[in-house]
């Protein structure tokens, strides 16, 4: 008896953890913000980027911890797979962007920008807020189509399926609007 109620509140929790994100077919919330590239220091703008063709966004709780190193790493190798398909890549965190040009060298491998968003607002206007430590971002990535919907969210620590599934969700994208990808 007790086994099965602990299943039922971990299905619970589980499930109330992968509803916190954003629903499909809601408005992406614009934002600029403070980003590093290879390094480099620039101004992230969600609208701007949106011009170029979908973004992948995705939350992760702090720079250089192991799941968020893995997951930037898996990022970093897909890259040009996004790109190819006209995507932009941008991870957020609560991170200073002094921390956030090391990471972008070191996990991001120079690859794709990495926001700061020390002021938690982002995350916020994400539902992308870690439950049992509100100061950090949740593991949740989204899938932005260029109108600025929400067309892909999912929420999970385990950070092995968010590249695989965002390259799914924008691979479908693509294929459904040719014209739009960059060759």
């Amino acid at each position: 008896m007790r086994r099965s109620l602990a299943f039922a509140l971990v299905g619970t929790l589980a499930s109330f953890s992968a509803l916190a994100a954003l629903p499909n077919g809601s408005k992406a919330p614009d934002f600029t913000t403070q980003a590093s590239l290879a390094g480099k220091p620039f101004t992230f703008s969600l609208a701007d980027a949106l011009k170029k063709g979908p973004v992948v966004l995705y939350f992760y709780p702090a720079a250089f911890t192991p799941g968020c190193t893995v997951e930037a790493h898996n990022f970093a190798e897909a890259t040009d797979k996004f790109k190819a398909m006209g995507a932009t890549v941008i991870g957020v965190s609560y991170d200073t962007v002094d921390t956030l040009n090391k990471f972008s060298v070191s996990e991001c491998r120079n690859k794709f920008a990495v926001a700061s968003d020390a002021d938690q607002k982002i995350m916020k206007a994400y539902d992308a807020v870690l439950a049992r430590k509100p100061e950090l971002a949740d593991r949740t990535s989204y899938v932005i189509a260029p109108g600025g919907e929400v067309i892909y969210s999912y929420t999970e620590l385990n950070p092995d399926k968010h590249v695989e599934n965002t390259l799914a969700a924008v691979q479908k994208w693509a294929e459904a609007h040719p014209a739009k990808k960059v060759s």
